[in-house]
């Protein structure tokens, strides 16, 4: 499976996390990928406005959670506190939900117990670049 990129996008919608791991995606500017993330919140709160049925909790709907290409896969996962985890990888990669959950476990437990973090901000924490690299990489060989 070749993972193309992650976003980790705030629950007021910035991103605060951007990282391409393909050598075969486009190079993109900061202004780029923030325009991206932005669309990707936009889609999700569009997605859960628009859908006829419920969460099973009683709530709205969970937005967006899959879109499917020719080209890529985006697959979300937002998280109880309303941030976004959103994969881009190849169309025939596999559902991503353990892997989506997975990040998140880095990122609660590398970035969040981080004394420096603040929430909302941009995260800049070498532990959980090092340990999303290992995930990424061991996880693109099992498929």
């Amino acid at each position: 499976m070749i993972v193309y990129a992650l976003y980790i996008i705030s629950k007021s919608g910035g991103v605060i996390f951007y990282q391409s791991f393909s050598k075969e995606a486009a190079k993109l500017f900061m202004n780029d990928t923030l325009r991206l993330g932005s669309t990707f919140h936009g889609l999700f709160a569009i997605a859960s406005q628009l859908s006829p049925v419920q969460s099973p909790t009683g709530g709205s709907s969970s937005g967006l959670q899959l879109l499917q290409t020719d080209t890529f896969k985006l697959q979300c996962y937002q998280t109880p506190t309303g941030i976004k985890f959103f994969l881009l990888v190849e169309p025939s990669a596999p559902n991503l939900d353990s892997l989506l959950k997975t990040i998140y476990e880095l990122y609660s437990d590398y970035v969040l117990k981080n004394p420096f973090y603040e929430l909302e901000q941009p995260i800049r924490c070498e532990q959980f670049d090092i340990q999303l690299e290992k995930l990424l990489s061991s996880d693109s060989t099992k498929h």
